[in-house]
């Protein structure tokens, strides 16, 4: 997801965002250790982009983790 994509939503979707970009790192994470992961370039995009999320979050002074555990 590009950085302006990311600016663009707001608080709530953007902690949303950053659940699903975790989820889909453990899970791309578990499919390379197991060696069923074919495109391991998507593992750095993944990175990248909770990143990205987590530094906007950071920016907007949004507590991820509090806002996470909110949210269950």
């Amino acid at each position: 997801m590009k950085t302006k994509e990311v600016r663009n939503l707001d608080d709530g979707e953007l902690v949303e965002k950053i659940r699903e970009f975790r989820d889909e790192l453990f899970n791309l994470r578990v499919r390379n250790a197991t060696g069923e992961l074919e495109n391991t370039a998507r593992l750095g995009e993944a990175k990248r982009s909770l990143a990205r999320a987590l530094t906007i979050a950071g920016e907007r002074e949004i507590d991820v983790a509090t806002e996470l555990h909110k949210h269950r």
